[in-house]
């Protein structure tokens, strides 16, 4: 939309127009560069010819360089796009993650603090700030915000009214493009006019006196007992829990937290570190993902509210939402009393009469059938401490604290970085199966490793090759070098 809107908009201002666009794999690799390049058709009639244009961006020789997200900006300047001495960049501050970043085992998502400081450093001139927030406010697109961004640069030797033009003409949503467009184009004459959102830590630093109910006071009371650095993060954490579950269950998280805090007060060297990493693991693994969650989450009013807001439905108009599911034996199983659980994962032929209603199913929650379906599923959850996944989690994680107190006195390293191995354990289905297996095979090493004193990085370094490949070739490498050392008496 951007690139035809320039064409147009350089046709109308008397230039000759080459536009190139090169596709990527979109969502996979890439995304699709269009290249303009634009020139005086007056010029061309002085000269006798017309010129010869590029039908790619040639490093160091763009004007401007327009990236609808700040890791674009990013793949821009990575690839010699974007020069100090002549190129305009405009992007927006926000993030939209790759498939990459988001498929990623571990922390894959690109440093923010990183590509603002590169992208405000490599360029003649900036011009950032969030321009999805911005067309979100007018109920707009980003692309007329960018085209707004372009004008207000004065990049380009055209008229503004001509810019505007083009949108009129369009016919599509122009009181709100229009809208879009002008704010973009005041906010781009002050140039680098914003950064990237606050950071998790500073949305988490305001500490409430007061909770939203009076039930809930003495839960908020126990959260401000603690350490200070520790009370944010501990307070989201039993949010959630309460989220979750109840009350009740974000005491236990509370109750599980303070075994904890109890020992980094012995230790007042370490800052908490312990109680942090145990609180932010503790209340990932305390919200497991199990078939009750799923389909609590997929019923929410917040939900369909947000995709309507995402397909842009207009009031009273109708639109639909298909789940894709596909439970296994051991999701069936999980969501079962402890004792029937137990029974249909130990029956091989209950578990082939199961299979038959395990292949993947599509669910419509828009209509009465479908959403009363996963609205009694998500239900079940006043039941789920006697479920047999429930049970499962539980023993779990009162083992995973056992170990951790138990090695903290003599090993606090290695005790944070057992604390902090949860995040291999994630996700549902399969994709939990295999964390669980890759956490299992690093508490099995943790007798070997009290006994080194680089126990704890070499525990580091384990998780680091667990999140590196789904298959675990990367953790059995590592491990086999372990063992290698350990035969020969030496540290790998």
């Amino acid at each position: 939309m951007l690139a035809n809107w320039l064409i147009e908009i350089a046709e109308t201002e008397s230039h000759l127009v080459q536009s190139t666009s090169v596709p990527g794999v979109a969502q996979r690799t890439g995304a699709t560069i269009y290249y303009l390049e634009f020139f005086p058709r007056a010029a061309a009639v002085r000269a006798g010819r017309e010129p010869i244009m590029a039908l790619m961006p040639g490093s160091g020789d763009v004007d401007c360089v327009i990236a609808s997200e700040l890791a674009e900006a990013g793949r821009a300047i990575q690839r010699g796009l974007v020069n100090p001495d002549r190129t305009t960049l405009i992007a927006s501050s926000h993030r939209s993650y790759a498939i990459g970043e988001k498929s990623a085992l571990g922390q894959g998502a690109a440093d923010e603090k990183q590509l603002l400081d590169l992208v405000r450093t490599q360029a003649r001139r900036l011009i950032l700030f969030d321009m999805d927030a911005l067309a979100e406010r007018h109920h707009s697109v980003i692309s007329s915000v960018l085209l707004g961004a372009l004008c207000g640069s004065g990049v380009l030797p055209f008229r503004k009214t001509v810019f505007e033009s083009v949108i009129k003409k369009s016919g599509i949503a122009v009181a709100t493009n229009l809208a879009a467009f002008e704010d973009a184009c005041r906010l781009a004459e002050t140039g680098d006019s914003g950064s990237a959102a606050p950071s998790t830590a500073a949305q988490l630093s305001e500490m409430p006196i007061q909770a939203r109910s009076p039930k809930l006071q003495p839960l908020l009371d126990r959260v401000r007992r603690l350490a200070v650095p520790v009370q944010p993060l501990t307070l989201e954490g039993a949010r959630r829990a309460i989220d979750y579950q109840d009350p009740a269950y974000a005491g236990l998280y509370l109750d599980r937290v303070e075994r904890i805090a109890a020992i980094d007060a012995v230790s007042r060297s370490n800052g908490g570190a312990l109680t942090e990493a145990t609180a932010r693991s503790l209340a990932l693994w305390m919200t497991f993902e199990d078939t009750i969650r799923v389909a609590d989450l997929k019923t929410r009013s917040a939900r369909f509210a947000r995709v309507r807001e995402e397909v842009r439905a207009e009031p009273g108009q109708l639109f639909g939402v298909t789940e894709f599911m596909k439970p296994r034996i051991e999701e069936i199983a999980g969501t079962l009393p402890l004792r029937a659980g137990r029974w249909v994962l130990a029956s091989p032929r209950v578990c082939r009469w199961l299979a038959r209603w395990t292949a993947g199913k599509q669910v419509p929650t828009r209509t009465v059938g479908g959403f009363l379906l996963l609205h009694l599923i998500g239900g079940l959850k006043r039941w789920r401490r006697g479920t047999f996944r429930y049970n499962q989690e539980n023993t779990r994680i009162e083992q995973w604290l056992a170990r951790i107190e138990s090695l903290a006195p003599g090993n606090y390293e290695l005790a944070l970085e057992l604390a902090r191995a949860q995040r291999l354990v994630k996700g549902y289905g399969e994709t939990h199966e295999r964390g669980w297996r890759s956490f299992t095979v690093l508490v099995g090493q943790l007798d070997v490793l009290a006994q080194r004193p680089d126990g704890a990085a070499v525990l580091a370094r384990l998780q680091q090759a667990a999140l590196a490949d789904e298959e675990g070739f990367a953790l059995a490498k590592e491990l086999a070098a372990i063992a290698t050392a350990s035969a020969s008496g030496s540290a790998p």
